[in-house]
């Protein structure tokens, strides 16, 4: 006797589960002596994602905004001049560093700024201006354009590739010596743009023990 609850007007499927011919499930024998080449790829494999698109973000952007200038403080404690701060609108980082005419107008901008902070004291010849190692942009590095372009307004000597790097990383990078350290005692470091500070923080571990004067400036401070 079937005990089953069968709700009022169901369809009983017994008869039709009892007809249906299921097919057949037999698999060829696998050729055991089948090796996957090294160069075969595991399709099943998980593929690991390089870390800086686990936190992407929107471009920095700068609208050079007048009346920005500050300086930020990084750990070790030393500051850093910025003549523009980043901002939510105008024109975005690659935008700005694409463009030949930006290198004039952040010399210029860079100039005034520095001449008003360091004032008679660049009459005395002993200043010099060194920027970080070039990186991605070896052939028109836009750091080094700019104070290239500086040094001229300045009068003051501009060491090109002073420093080198040998990583890829930027937060604990070793800079060494590409050339002669400089002669002149007082230094103005400049980079086109801080973030986190990492890179000043490595020039400064590098000229520091010299007993070098540092003085840290960049043209835009890549925080709000």
């Amino acid at each position: 006797m079937n005990n089953r609850s069968v709700r009022e007007g169901a369809i009983a499927l017994d008869d039709v589960l009892n007809d249906i011919e299921v097919p057949s499930l037999d698999v060829p024998d696998l050729d055991a002596s089948f090796v996957p080449s090294p160069q075969s790829k595991d399709l099943f494999a998980e593929k690991k994602r390089a870390a800086w698109k686990d936190v992407q973000q929107a471009e920095a952007r700068c609208d050079f905004a007048p009346n920005k200038v500050r300086i930020s403080y990084r750990n070790p404690a030393f500051g850093i001049i910025s003549l523009w701060k980043k901002s939510l609108y105008g024109r975005t980082l690659t935008d700005i560093k694409s463009d030949p005419d930006m290198v004039e107008k952040f010399a210029e901008g860079m100039n005034t700024l520095i001449r008003q902070i360091l004032g008679h004291s660049l009459a005395s010849g002993d200043w010099c201006i060194v920027t970080s190692p070039k990186r991605r942009h070896k052939e028109r590095n836009f750091a080094s354009l700019i104070s290239a372009r500086l040094a001229t307004l300045l009068g003051v000597h501009f060491y090109e590739d002073l420093a080198e790097c040998h990583s890829k990383h930027r937060v604990g990078a070793v800079f060494t010596f590409g050339k002669e350290p400089p002669k002149e005692r007082n230094i103005i470091v400049f980079d086109d743009f801080v973030t986190t500070g990492a890179t000043m923080i490595s020039m400064k571990a590098l000229l520091e023990p010299r007993g070098y004067n540092l003085v840290f400036f960049t043209a835009i401070s890549n925080k709000l």
